[in-house]
C-alpha cells in the first residue's frame, strides 16, 4: 500500500539537504554582487576620480552620473540611452563594460532593440554647427563697394575736369595783359640776408669776435681768450658754427684747418687753409690779423 508520500519525498535526506545548501549559496552569492551603479561608484573612488573629472572624461552631465551611481536610470532617458551611458562610465573608471551591460539586461527585460538615437548617447559630445555661407552679407558688401567705387569715379572726374579748366584758362592771357604791352614783369624777390652775416656785420668795435664754420669736414678746435680761459675745446661737426667774443684777444687751435670757414670781426678770413693742416691763430680788435 501507498502511505502517500510523492518520489521527492522519497529521495535520502542528505539529497534534500545539498539542494538547499546550493540554493541558498545563489542567493548569498546574488546579493553578494554589488549594483551596477555601487560598482561604478566604488570603481570611480578607487582610480581616484570625482565625479567632475567623469564628466570632464566622458561628456555625461553630472546629474546623470549621479544618478546611475544610485542605480536610477529615469535620467537617461530609456534603456538604449541608459546602457551606452554605463558602457561609458565603465570605460572610464576601468570595469569591463560587457558585465554591467548583462547585468542591467538581466534586471530591465533583456537587451533593448537597437535604435538610431543610440549611438549619440554613447559619446554625447557637442558637435559644431556647419552653417552655409551668408548670402546676404556678401551681397551688402558687393553694392557698398559698387556705390563706392562709382562715388569715387564721379568725384576724380569732377577734379580733373577743374584742373584742366583752370589750365586753359591761365594758359590764355587776360583782356587786360593784352592791352597794355607796357607792362613790365615782375622782379624777383630780392634774396634774404642770413643771419649770420648780419650778426656778423653787427659786430661791436670795442670787441673781437670769432666766428668758425665746419663747412666741408668736421673739425677740432680750441678756443681761449685773453688770459688764456678755455672757451670751447672739442669737435666742430660738419654744418655747425660757433661764435667767441673778448675784450682783447682769441686765441685758436685748428685741427682740421681746410674745413674751416672764419670771420673775424664782421669779415671773411681768405687764408687758403689746407685739408687736415694744423694752424694756431690769434685775432685782436680792428683788422684781422694772424699772430
Amino acid at each position: 500500500m501507498s502511505n502517500g508520500n510523492s518520489p521527492e519525498d522519497e529521495r535520502p535526506i542528505e539529497d534534500v539537504s545539498q539542494d538547499v545548501s546550493e540554493d541558498r549559496s545563489e542567493d548569498v552569492s546574488e546579493e553578494a554582487r554589488p549594483s551596477i551603479g555601487r560598482a561604478l561608484q566604488q570603481a570611480r573612488i578607487a582610480a581616484g576620480l570625482t565625479v567632475d573629472d567623469i564628466t570632464t572624461a566622458t561628456r555625461v552631465r553630472i546629474a546623470i552620473v549621479h544618478a546611475i551611481e544610485a542605480d536610477d536610470f529615469t535620467p537617461c532617458g530609456g534603456d538604449v540611452y541608459a546602457r551606452g551611458h554605463i558602457r561609458t562610465l565603465a570605460k572610464a573608471v576601468g570595469l569591463d563594460p560587457a558585465a554591467l551591460l548583462a547585468q542591467f539586461d538581466a534586471d530591465h527585460g533583456g537587451r533593448p532593440a537597437p535604435t538610431p538615437a543610440a549611438p549619440l548617447f554613447e559619446a554625447e559630445r557637442i558637435r559644431p554647427e556647419r552653417r552655409g555661407p551668408n548670402w546676404t552679407a556678401a551681397m551688402v558688401a558687393a553694392i557698398v563697394a559698387v556705390i563706392g567705387f562709382v562715388g569715387f569715379t564721379f568725384v576724380k572726374g569732377g577734379d580733373d575736369g577743374g584742373n584742366e579748366a583752370s589750365v586753359a584758362e591761365g594758359s590764355q592771357p587776360s583782356a587786360g595783359e593784352s592791352a597794355s604791352p607796357s607792362a613790365k614783369p615782375k622782379k624777383p624777390a630780392d634774396p634774404k640776408p642770413d643771419p649770420t652775416d648780419s650778426a656778423i656785420a653787427a659786430a661791436p668795435r670795442d670787441k673781437v669776435t670769432v666766428k668758425i664754420s665746419a663747412t666741408d669736414d668736421p673739425s677740432w678746435i680750441s678756443v681761449k681768450d685773453h688770459n688764456g680761459r678755455l672757451l670751447f675745446d672739442g669737435l666742430l661737426k660738419q654744418g655747425d658754427s660757433k661764435t667767441f667774443q673778448d675784450n682783447e684777444k682769441v686765441d685758436l687751435v685748428l685741427g682740421n684747418a681746410g674745413a674751416i670757414q672764419l670771420y673775424v670781426n664782421g669779415k671773411k678770413i681768405e687764408d687758403d687753409f689746407q685739408p687736415g693742416s694744423v694752424e694756431r691763430l690769434t685775432y685782436t680788435k680792428g683788422d684781422p690779423q694772424v699772430g
